[in-house]
């Protein structure tokens, strides 16, 4: 059975506050980069970012970040930016749902070997089942489930919903 956790106008509220707390964190950076694991990720990037720039006079450049989700994470994590661009940027690491943290701290990995002022996580929905040493900095919504149930959100043309199954 689906449950209905988040509808579009709530979700648009936690982005309105996510955005806020993104910019009283890095209000005197000057610049942010926000970097959205793909594809939920980096499309809930993109609607933080439009909000910050309605906000706020930082400048922001989105970044994708590319990642198997699924199964083993030998293969290589991408990113469209130079290792050399996020010298002494401040990274926020965004995307959808965490669950354990795997893929989280997996998508850390480009960012790693750069001179970074600071990096920071942002997730919608924290499920709160965390196997691998990695937390939210910002959170939409912390939800406690059992480990049979799923968190989906779903990106339409022009709603967005999270979903409990």
């Amino acid at each position: 059975m689906k449950t209905l956790l988040l509808n579009s106008k709530q979700i648009d509220q936690k982005i309105n506050r996510l955005a806020f707390q993104i910019y009283e964190d890095n209000h005197s950076s000057g610049s942010i980069i926000l970097a959205g694991i793909i594809t939920n990720g980096f499309e809930l990037a993109k609607k933080i970012a439009d909000k910050l720039s309605e906000i706020s006079d930082l400048q922001i450049t989105l970044v994708e970040v590319n990642i198997k989700k699924h199964g083993t994470f030998s293969e290589n994590v991408s990113v469209n930016i130079e290792k050399n661009q996020l010298n002494g940027k401040t990274v926020i690491l965004i995307d959808d749902v965490m669950n354990s943290g795997k893929t989280m701290l997996h998508a850390m990995k480009p960012f790693l070997d750069a001179e970074l002022n600071k990096i920071r996580t942002l997730v919608l929905v924290d499920r709160n089942h965390k196997s691998y040493p990695v937390s939210s900095d910002f959170v939409g919504l912390s939800l406690a489930t059992t480990l049979k149930e799923n968190v989906s959100v779903d990106f339409l043309e022009k709603e967005i919903s999270a979903w409990l199954e």
